[in-house]
């Protein structure tokens, strides 16, 4: 990886892993909706411009059903799952349930036709990583209701099937024009709802801080940031932030909201990346023996 890729690498490590903790101050006040109406129009209004610039908001007719479907997927439910979890768990175990995704990823890829190249190892992993959740959600759960985690869950599913429609069918699409468009189309979407839960109070500048963050840093320029991660280091490299984001959510959540951290979440955390990489790494190649002509 070059230099410049090494920077946007660690900068989207950074940048993924701050979304928990401004969800969860802002959630404190904001509905769920308002807050996924607030942020998409924010980065909508930043991106638009710049995508116009580039001329990548023509995307052909052929590309549509795939782009609602990414962001019905990857945008519009996740977004507003993760909001309403986050209402009742704390920013650092919802970024640690969010390691998961690499492993849902594994499951889908696993039965969407490319079994043949995956061993052992990818089963082996899943186990380990499936004991890691286990181990987060078992041992420091205490008391949380079972709809949060269902909704966490929700989101990891829809994280690991967004990138697999992207790389599937919108690949010669425009990257940053998809991106611009499906958050548009977010906020388009949830504009009505949100017109019903507005607070009854102006929020404090904690909660406009967080929505303003949300927008700005982890939404507009993170997708751009993004893009031109994977045009350096390409998608596969790209997509190993998912390893790094939840201990950056982890660490905010407890020196910034006193968020506890505990025995079980570090053991869980670490079978969970574990698992991820067992269950992500590619099966070696079957070397198929030559007959020599005699």
């Amino acid at each position: 990886m070059t230099r410049r890729g090494a920077v946007l690498f660690a900068a989207m490590c950074v940048i993924w892993g701050i979304p928990y903790l401004l969800i969860r101050v802002a959630v404190r006040d904001l509905s769920p909706v308002t807050l996924v109406v607030a942020r998409t129009v924010i980065a909508s209004t930043l991106l638009l411009p710049l995508a116009a610039y580039r001329r990548e908001l023509r995307i052909e007719r052929r590309y549509w059903p795939a782009l609602v479907a990414f962001t019905a997927i990857e945008i519009s439910l996740p977004w507003l799952l993760l909001a309403k979890a986050e209402t009742k768990l704390t920013s650092s175990l919802t970024g640690l349930l969010i390691a998961a995704v690499p492993l849902v990823g594994a499951v889908v890829t696993t039965f969407t036709g490319e079994r043949e190249r995956h061993g052992g190892g990818r089963w082996a992993g899943l186990l380990v990583g499936l004991a890691g959740v286990a181990a987060i959600v078992g041992f420091d759960i205490h008391g949380a209701a079972v709809v949060p985690l269902l909704e966490i869950a929700g989101v990891a599913t829809c994280y690991a099937l967004g990138p697999i429609i992207l790389a599937r069918w919108l690949h010669d699409a425009p990257s940053l024009g998809v991106v611009t468009v499906s958050i548009a189309l977010a906020a388009l979407a949830y504009l009505p709802f949100a017109a019903f839960s507005l607070p009854s109070s102006f929020p404090g500048w904690k909660v406009d801080a967080s929505v303003v963050g949300l927008g700005v840093a982890c939404t507009a320029l993170a997708f751009v940031l993004f893009t031109q991660l994977i045009a350096e280091a390409g998608p596969v490299r790209a997509t190993v932030i998912t390893y790094v984001n939840p201990a950056v959510a982890a660490v905010l959540g407890v020196t910034l909201l006193n968020e506890r951290f505990t025995t079980g979440m570090a053991i869980g955390f670490a079978l969970v990346l574990t698992g991820s990489v067992l269950a992500t790494r590619p099966a070696p190649e079957r070397v198929v023996p030559q007959l020599e002509a005699s």
